[in-house]
């Protein structure tokens, strides 16, 4: 098979390498968020749970693992940690005995609300540094980039990623 290395492909490749240098300062901005937010900063798989728990509260064990795409003693193992640190907390389901129901407590919600404070505040600080040209053109480009995933991973539609739903 040939492959047509013309402008298009020279031009999405020139695209996802600087995507790829955008998304590694964006890590870093992330985790000094992250550490900024707590004394007791959480991992990145913990995060994940918090983010979960927030977008799907009352889920059981299973479910979460499921959407994780982790083993449940995995995330058991990170629910008990959140757990011990308060931001998680387990309650019997009204819809079976056998099962518990995940929840954020006021703690790991507060903890998730700073946490997007400082890293909005952040981002609008580098934002306000572009000029207003840059940033819409930023603003376009960044919906048609979540416009190609969401076409590419449909299953990001069926797990409840649209536009209302804040993530990671």
């Amino acid at each position: 098979m040939v492959v047509n290395s013309g402008p298009s492909q020279r031009h999405s490749a020139e695209a996802a390498h600087a995507a790829s240098e955008v998304i590694e300062l964006l890590e870093v901005l992330w985790e000094r968020g992250r550490e900024a937010a707590s004394p007791a900063p959480v991992s990145a798989s913990q995060l994940r749970v918090l983010y979960t728990l927030d977008r799907d509260e009352g889920i059981n064990l299973r479910t979460l693992s499921e959407t994780l795409g982790s083993a449940p003693s995995s995330v058991s193992r990170l629910c008990d940690r959140l757990q011990a640190v308060g931001f998680v907390e387990r309650a019997p389901s009204p819809a079976s005995r056998r099962e518990l129901e995940l929840r954020l407590t006021g703690r790991g919600r507060t903890y998730l609300r700073d946490l997007r404070d400082l890293r909005e505040e952040a981002l609008a600080t580098a934002m306000a540094a572009m000029s207003p040209a840059a940033r819409k053109a930023l603003a376009e480009g960044l919906r048609g980039f979540r416009a190609a995933v969401d076409e590419a991973l449909p299953s990001r539609r069926e797990a409840g990623a649209g536009g209302g739903v804040r993530s990671a």
